[in-house]
Order: structure tokens, then sequence, then C-alpha cells
């Protein structure tokens, strides 16, 4: 920076000696000048180098309770001089920190490549012309332009402002817009006093200004505090259910741990050996492959996706995505054909008007806020019919917001030069509010209460036929230099711009897909009932069953709990509602989706369980969003879903899967401690186990779902992980005694024989409990994926070659086995194969919270 000390309190200087010190003109920047000043500054971005992310992102691998226990573990055995016991350890921490860390990283630089496809832009004054950048490439100097909907990228001094009202929430917590002008404030002002300013990460509201940069990146006001707004996101269901499972993992872990070091040392077995047992217990027990297994998953979901046109910003969102019940939206563009075209143009008495066209025209073609397919619709219209903006001055603009819901425009003609002509477009109760008069035959006749009702049915008719409608009304008044609000006021009103937005062909088809998906479809609208009505009779929505704004604004919460799930329309909402809706429906147990691209859809896209907009949202519903559609067409959306069921099954399969087995297993250890005369595996034998079985456990994120699956939500619940657990891992455990009986009394088995047949018949079951529980079907009716079941059968193969490697065998302390003892093995396997199969069968048939949980039946977001 030109002038560092100068622009230190940048909101106290006066602007032309400011843009002198950083080498800026009125026309901005030259290109040369910012070249040197990014060379100088570097990129407009608070974010840190990808060195330090791939750190941190490695660092984090090593946060989970389950890797800790892991971790702690090897410490122990190293400390005990226990070589291979730490060996094993650690090649188990390693390998899945190091997958989970390549599959995250990989997803992530995926997704960062997708998400370059909808970089944020500004418009930029350069070499005096204005031109469209990334916001990574503006640089102190540069003179931007701001308008309705767009994110602020940097920190900036106003040049120029029209109606300007700024969201500044995430910088001074003021949920109320601020107004931003021109000016000068007190060196000292603090950050919400400081009018006369802008900040990156702040958002326009409304109306239009032009800004010149002072700061970027790491400079800003964002940058100076980005540790506290650059705090992780808030945890999502599935976030919190994985932490709370690893801690109940970790209070069984402690009660089996002390249990049998407590046994061991009572009957006088060496320490060193009952520790390094214990030790190995609480790690056979932990599914340390879980991160990597989400990981895996979620990375695949993301890619999966991202071919279908959704981009994923939060991995995380995948997995609400499928477990939503419940979907906000908007009718056009997703809904409706989005291709908005100007049908009909009449004037008050409902007859075709040029003249009301002419002025329509002018009105849309001269407003600078937020593009909108109905100005387009308008402008299309106009320049068809050989409509230009000649002979007319622009004098003024009072933009659109969301509470007046108009836009106007204030003109000065060439006929006319003593007066300006005042041209107001916008909903039609608002609109005609303003005005006192109406035009009939070229003439000016006063409003009354027959008037007010023959316009309203007029509006009424072309809504119940499906049509959308815009008032528009004119005053004229004396020239002056600047217009606001106060100046809609005593207006004629002209008549009625009717547009056409038919529903698209497929949408009924859709909806009932999402039907079948066990989603409902909200539609959240600021339109007028008619229309609505109209368009959700065509989709297949039930028209009668609405609310409306002014229901909602009379309704205590109680009682919009009890109703927003039973009503498939809300019409006539403003912004601040939609918020209030999603909550409502949170209340009431849904996974709420919401489907938004406007400005005053930010907040209720942040309150959703999963936020999604489409690419060409405005840029701050657009950073509000989980997931990003690129194209607005809710049959992809669909295919989403059924993405994000299939990663949250896969998931939900290794954790209950997994962790029944291993219970198991372990409480037949513990029992079985006390009534051995050595213990039943040594401390390296169990972790080779556990580190063998979970090799296939990696291929559980590529199988197939079935489509039972997929077709209802899924929500995470402990308690059914813990039931799951419980059930499987007994059934499991009675034959490891049965395991046991046979070893003992009928082959007499010593020590190496024993540990030996019970590590080969441990592994196998654990081998096929998978292939079992995999599905709610019989096992052999649903194929698993290639990847699952070939990798566990060389598994498998490889458990009968243990105990004949020789060397390797024995340091382990395996033995071989007689072919009566590999007899045994698989009879044993095959009745517990046959056992779980019956079991499964009594367990979904007749449990009616299970691991694989509706979200219907989820009781409220846990």
């Amino acid at each position: 920076m030109a002038d560092a000390a100068r622009a230190a309190r940048y909101w106290n200087e006066d602007p032309t000696a400011l843009a002198a010190s950083l080498g800026a003109g009125p026309g901005g920047l030259t290109s040369d000048r910012a070249a040197s000043q990014l060379a100088t500054v570097g990129p407009n971005s608070v974010e840190d180098a990808p060195r330090l992310s791939a750190l941190r992102l490695m660092l984090r691998q090593f946060e989970s309770p389950l890797v800790l226990i892991l971790a702690f573990a090897a410490a122990i055995s190293l400390v005990l001089q226990q070589w291979v016991d730490a060996g094993i350890i650690l090649a188990i921490v390693l390998g899945s920190s190091l997958l989970s860390f390549y599959q995250e990283y990989r997803a992530s630089t995926a997704v960062e490549e997708l998400k370059k496809r909808l970089a944020l832009t500004a418009r930029v004054l350069r070499d005096g012309a204005e031109q469209v950048l990334p916001v990574t490439q503006i640089v102190p100097g540069d003179v931007i332009l701001l308008a309705a909907g767009n994110l602020i990228p940097a920190d900036g001094i106003i040049l120029e402002t029209q109606d300007f009202l700024v969201s500044e929430a995430s910088m001074t917590g003021e949920s109320f817009p601020v107004e931003k002008r021109p000016g000068v404030v007190a060196p000292d002002a603090a950050l919400a006093e400081r009018t006369n300013t802008v900040f990156l990460g702040a958002s326009v509201r409304s109306g239009t200004a032009k800004v010149m940069v002072v700061r970027t990146g790491h400079r800003t006001e964002f940058g100076a505090i980005a540790a506290r707004l650059r705090a992780r996101q808030p945890e999502t269901d599935f976030a919190r259910g994985v932490r709370q499972f690893g801690y109940l993992l970790i209070r069984v872990m402690v009660i089996i741990v002390l249990f049998v070091l407590t046994v061991n040392l009572l009957l006088d077995r060496p320490v060193i050996e009952s520790l390094l047992f214990a030790v190995a217990l609480a790690v056979g027990l932990s599914p340390e492959l879980l991160p990597a297994i989400i990981s895996v998953t979620l990375s695949a979901g993301a890619r999966a996706m991202s071919k279908r046109g959704v981009i994923v910003r939060r991995l995380d969102a995948i997995e609400n995505l499928g477990s939503m019940t419940v979907l906000c939206t908007d009718k056009t563009g997703t809904l409706t054909e989005g291709t908005i075209v100007l049908s009909e143009v009449l004037d008050a008495a409902a007859q075709p008007s040029d003249e009301l066209r002419r002025l329509a025209y002018v009105n849309a073609a001269l407003e600078t806020g937020i593009e909108n397919p109905l100005d387009a619709a308008i402008i299309a219209a106009g320049a068809s019919a050989g409509l230009t903006t000649a002979g007319l001055t622009k004098i003024d603009e009072i933009p659109y917001d969301f509470v007046r819901r108009r836009l106007t425009i204030v003109v000065a003609e060439s006929a006319d030069p003593g007066n300006h002509l005042i041209v107001t477009k916008g909903a039609f109760s608002n609109v005609l509010d303003s005005c006192t008069a109406f035009e009939r035959d070229g003439a000016e006749v006063p409003q009354d209460q027959v008037a007010r009702a023959n316009l309203d049915a007029v509006f009424k008719a072309k809504g119940e036929e499906g049509f959308r409608v815009l008032a528009l009304a004119t005053r004229r008044v004396a020239a002056k230099s600047d217009y606001d609000h106060d100046d809609e006021r005593d207006m004629v009103f002209r008549g009625f711009l009717v547009f056409l937005d038919p529903p698209k062909p497929e949408a009924r088809e859709t909806i009932g897909n999402l039907a079948r998906l066990g989603i409902a479809i909200k539609v959240i609208s600021g339109d007028n009932r008619h229309v609505t009505a109209h368009m959700a009779q065509a989709v297949g929505l039930d028209a009668a069953s609405m609310l409306t704004g002014e229901d909602l604004a009379g309704m205590r919460d109680e009682a919009l709990w009890h109703l927003a799930p039973r009503t498939d329309l809300f019409v006539e909402i403003d912004p601040q509602q939609k918020e209030r809706i999603v909550r409502a429906l949170q209340r009431t147990g849904h996974s709420v989706g919401y489907l938004g691209d406007g400005i005053n859809d930010a907040p209720a896209l942040h309150a959703a369980d999963v936020g999604i907009s489409v690419a060409e949202a405005v840029d701050v519903a657009r950073e509000s969003a989980d997931i990003i559609l690129l194209s607005r067409d809710l049959d992809v959306l669909r295919q989403g879903v059924e993405d994000g069921r299939r990663t949250f099954a896969n998931t939900l399969k290794y954790i209950s899967i997994t962790t029944s087995a291993n219970f198991g297993n372990m409480i037949s250890m513990a029992l079985a401690t006390p009534l051995l005369p050595f213990l039943p595996l040594a401390a390296k034998q169990i972790l080779l186990n556990n580190f063998l079985s979970d090799l296939p456990s990696l291929a559980i994120s590529s199988d197939n779902v079935d489509p039972e699956r997929v077709s209802s939500p899924q929500r995470w619940s402990v308690k059914d992980i813990q039931r799951f657990m419980i059930v499987f891992g007994l059934i499991s455990s009675v034959f490891d005694l049965l395991t046991f009986g046979v070893l003992l009394y009928i082959f007499q088995a010593g020590q190496a024989a024993f540990q030996t047949s019970w590590f080969m018949i441990s592994l196998l079951t654990e081998l096929a409990v998978v292939l079992v529980l995999r599905t709610r079907k019989p096992a052999f009716s649903s194929s698993p994926s290639r990847l699952l079941l070939w990798s566990t059968l060389v598994v498998a193969a490889a458990t009968f070659a243990v105990p004949f490697l020789g060397e390797a065998s024995a340091l382990f302390g395996f033995v071989p086995l007689s072919t009566m003892e590999l007899a045994a093995v698989v009879a044993i396997v095959g009745g517990y194969i046959v056992a779980t199969e019956m079991a499964k069968s009594w367990f979904f048939a007749h449990e009616s919270a299970r691991p694989f949980r509706s979200a219907s039946n989820a009781g409220g977001r846990s």
C-alpha cells in the first residue's frame, strides 16, 4: 500500500486524497498499477496457504476419540517394549489416519476445483471501464460497484450511494441493515459507527454504491477477527452422533478393561501380560477405521454427485441431504419453467395498453438493482416492440426492498423539463396502497371502494388463471435533485403487468418421486395466494393446504409447530418469516432442506439442516448454502438425496456390523479370562485379528445399497446402534463360548492350539457377519459389491493360511491345526452364519427402533 500510515484510519480521510495515496483516479486503477498492487499485497483472501490447510487436515485426523485410544495403547506397548504389539497398533493408527487424510484431502481438493466454477466475482473499474473480475484479484485502490445481493469483497470507503443498506450482522452483531453514505467520520469511531465504510463479509440488502477498496485479505476487519469468524461450522447431526458414539465406546471399554485387568491380577497372572491384554481388548472394541470409512464414503459421494451437477460445499452436508424429510422451496424455476414472459399489459380497465408497456420498459431498463427475470421479460418484450429510453434522463432510483416490495425510477422528459416522472412497479397490493387515483380514458379518476374492488377482481382472476401480476403507477412532480420513499405517494394506478411462468411438465412426476423418498415439498413464496394455488394444483400439491404471511404474523409459535407440517403452501410470505417456518418444521422433528437463491433466503439457508442454492444465485445465498445445484432441477436434487442416503447407509453398516462383532468377541474374552488357565488370545493376536478384519471393511464404502434403504430418510441414533451391538454381539458371544467348550473338552486343546483355533473362528465370523448384516434381506438375495465380496474372500483365505506360515506363525504364537480341528472351525462358523441370519430376520421384523432408523420416526433433532 502506497501510504499505509495514511490508510490506517481511512474512514477519517478525504476520499480524493486517499485515492491519490493509493494511486487511483476517477476511473479506478490502471491495469499496470493493479498488477503491481497484487504482487505487493497478495490475493484478496483470508484463507491460509494450502500447506497449512493440509497440515491442519492431517492433525485433525488425530482428534477422534477412537484414534486417541489407539495412540494410548501404542504408547503403553512401547513403554513395555512390546515391539510387535506396538508395531501393529501404530500400523493401524498411521494407516487409518493417512488413508483418512488422503481421502479427505482428495475430496476437499475436488470440491475446491468444483467451487472455482462458482467463484465470487465483482464489478470493478479498471482503466476507466467496468470489468468483472474474481474477488481474489481486487487490490487497494480498486473502485468496485455494488448492488443488492452482492457480498462485499473488501474493506473500503464509499464514494457514491443510492439508498444503500448493508447487513453487517457477521461483523457487528446488528441484525437490522444499516444505511451507508459518503462522508467522513471521527478517527476513533467504532466499527458500527463507520457509516462511510463497508467491510468484507457484509452483504448488500438494497440500493447501489460505488466504493474504493482500501484493505484486502488479512488486512481487512474480517481478516483481523478471522479466527473467531472462521470457527467451525455448527456440528451436524451425523458428526454429533459419531462423537457421542465414541464416548459410548470409551465407557464400555473402561468397564471391560478394568474388569479384565482386575480378574487377571486376582489370578496372579503377570502384570505386564495382563496390562497388554487389557489394552488389546480396548483396541479390539474400537472401529478404528471409522474416520477413514467416513472420508471414503463422503468423498466418493461428493464425486458422484458432482457428475450429476450437484456441488457439495461441505462434505458433512451429504449425510444431512440423505436425512432430509422436508424440502422448502420457491416455485420459480424449480416447479415452474423459470422462463418468464410478459404475457399481457393491461390498463386499469383491463384493456391492452401500449403506453403502459412503454412505462414498464422505462422502469425495467433503467433500474440498477438485483437482476431478475421479471425485468428481463419486460425488457425483452419492449425491445421486440422497438421501445427505447431515448429522450429520457434518469434522475434517481428508489431500490426495491422486501418491505415496500416495489421499485421506483424517476426520469426527466425532454418534452417536460420542469417536471419529473415517477414510475413505480411492484407487488399489486403494495403499489395500489400508494395510489389515490387510477387512470381511465387518459384522465385521473379518484380511487374509491368500488374502483379498488374492480382492480382486486382483475388481479384475482389473473392469479387464478396461473399468471403472476405486478402493478404499475406513476406520478408527475416538480423537478428536484433527489427522491426517497416519501415520494411514493398520491400516485396514479396505471395498470397490470401479467407474466406467464408455466409449471414444468416433469414437476408433478418429480414431486411424486420425492414423496416416494419420504420428502414432502413445502412451497414458500412471496407471490399471491391465487397464482401459487394454481401452480400447486398443476403439479400435484394441495392447493387448499395454505397459510399466508398475514396468518403467520398473528400466530404463536406453538400453533405454527402444529400447522407447518400439515401445510403445503406458504404464500405472501415476508422474508423474515422464512426462517421461522424452517425452525417450526425442525421443532416437530423434521430434517429440513431449504432451496433458495435470493438475498432474503440467507437466514433460512443458514437455519436449515441442509441449505441448497443454485449456481446463478446471488452471492449471499450461494455462500450460505451447503449444496449448489448447477441446474435448477428438483430431479437432480432427488439424485443427490439418493446418493446421500447410500453414503449414510454404508457408513452405518460399518459402525453397526464392526462394533457388534468386536463387542461380542471382547465380551467373550472378558468372560473366558477367569475360566481359562491361560489368556484366550495374546495381545498381539487380538491386534492382528482386528487389523485383518478391518481390511475388507474399507470396501463397505463401495457396497451396493438395497432400494429399501434409499426409499426413506435415515437419521443417526446412538441408542439404536447400541441395541444392534448388544443383540448381535451376544449372539457372537454364545458361539464363542460354544467354541471354548469344543476346544477344551472335545479336542483337549493346549494354549497354542486353543488360541490358533479361536483366532481363526473369531476372524472368520467377523468376515461372515459383514456379508450377512450388510442387508436386512436374506444374505443370498442381496448382492454385495465386487470389491467387498472379493476382499472378504481373500482375507478369509489368508485366515486359513495363518497357522501354516512357519516362523511368521510362530512369531504370533500360532501352530498348525489338525484336519478335525479345521473341520470344527468351519462347522462353528457355518452355525454362526445360520443363527445370525435367523436373528436378523427376527430383529428387523420385531424391533421398532433400528440402526438404520427412519427420520420420520426420529422424534426430533438429535
